[in-house]
C-alpha cells in the first residue's frame, strides 16, 4: 500500500526520533529531572513517551471507537524501569510497534481521537511530534546538544498550530472570547521552512472563531525565526526573547495566546 508523504513522514519520525532518544539515554541517570515537566525525572519521561506509543497503537490496532484503558501508559512489566538499556529498549520497541500498526492501518480509517482527524492520521502526527518534543526535553536534562531538521520541526509546528485552534484547545468559552478582544490577527514564519510561504500561517482572531491559513501577510503581531525554536516557543520550552526568534508587534499578546491555547498540552 502507497502511504501518503506526510503520514510516512511521520512514521518516520516516530521511529528516528525514537533512535536518537535512545542514544542519547544509553548510559544516563534515569534520576536526573527534566526542566522542561517539572515534578518528572528522566525515567518518568521515557516512561511518558513508550507508554503513549503503546497506547496510540492500541487504539489504532483495535480500531478503538472510545478511550482504551490508560493501565498500558506505564506497564514496564519485563524490563528493569530503572536501567536505562531496558528501558530503551522497551521505550524503541513501543515506537516501532507504532509505526508498523500506523503503516497497515493507513491513515483513514475511523479510529478514536480527541480531535479532527479521528483516523491513524491523527496519531500518526501526534506521536510524531511527542517524540520531536521529548527528545529536547531530554537533551536539555542531560546538557546535550540539540538538533533537529527544519522539515520535521514545520511538520510538528503546524500539527501544533491546527490543535491550537479547535475549541478543546482553550479551556474556558471565556478565555476564547478574551483571546478575540479586540479581534487582532498573528503571524508566524519559520524561516527556514525552504519553498516561500511553506512555513508562513496566519491565524485570525476576528471572528467567532479562531482561524488557521497558510499566508504571508501582514498581522497585528508577528513572529519569526527558525522552525525549530518556534516549535520550542509554541511548547513553552523558551521564551520569545533571545536568540534565534524576532518578534514584531506586542509580545505580551503572543505570550498570552500561547499561554491560553497551551491548555490541551498541559491536560491529564
Amino acid at each position: 500500500m502507497s502511504l501518503p508523504a506526510g503520514f510516512e513522514a511521520d512514521c518516520d519520525t516516530i521511529v528516528r526520533q525514537t533512535a536518537l532518544l535512545r542514544s542519547l539515554v544509553r548510559d544516563a541517570d534515569l534520576s536526573v529531572p527534566v526542566p522542561a515537566c517539572p515534578g518528572w525525572t528522566l525515567g518518568d519521561l521515557l516512561r511518558h513517551v513508550g507508554g503513549a506509543y503503546r497506547w496510540a497503537e492500541e487504539i489504532v490496532r483495535t480500531r478503538a471507537a472510545e478511550p482504551v484503558p490508560d493501565d498500558i501508559v506505564n506497564d514496564v512489566t519485563g524490563y528493569g524501569d530503572k536501567d536505562p538499556e531496558a528501558l530503551g529498549e522497551w521505550l524503541t520497541e513501543g515506537a516501532g510497534r507504532l509505526a508498523a500498526t500506523l503503516r497497515e492501518a493507513g491513515p483513514h480509517p475511523r479510529v478514536w481521537a480527541p480531535a479532527p482527524p479521528r483516523t491513524p492520521l491523527f496519531w500518526s502526527r501526534r506521536m510524531a511530534a511527542e517524540s520531536v518534543v521529548h527528545r529536547y526535553d531530554a537533551t536539555r536534562a542531560l546538557g546535550a546538544p540539540h538538533d533537529l531538521d527544519p522539515s520535521v520541526a514545520v511538520a510538528a509546528l503546524e500539527e501544533w498550530m491546527e490543535v491550537s485552534t479547535l475549541p478543546q484547545a482553550v479551556e474556558t468559552e471565556e478565555q476564547r472570547r478574551a483571546l478575540r478582544e479586540p479581534p487582532w490577527t498573528l503571524h508566524i514564519h519559520a524561516t527556514d521552512a525552504g519553498d516561500v510561504g511553506a512555513g508562513e500561517w496566519l491565524f485570525d482572531l476576528s471572528g467567532d472563531a479562531i482561524s488557521l491559513r497558510r499566508a504571508h501577510e501582514k498581522a497585528t503581531v508577528a513572529v519569526r525565526g527558525p522552525a525549530v525554536e518556534l516549535l520550542l516557543l509554541m511548547y513553552a520550552r523558551r521564551g520569545p526573547e533571545g536568540d534565534g526568534i524576532e518578534v514584531f508587534g506586542d509580545p505580551a499578546r503572543l505570550m498570552d495566546w500561547r499561554e491560553k491555547t497551551s491548555y490541551w498540552t498541559r491536560k491529564k
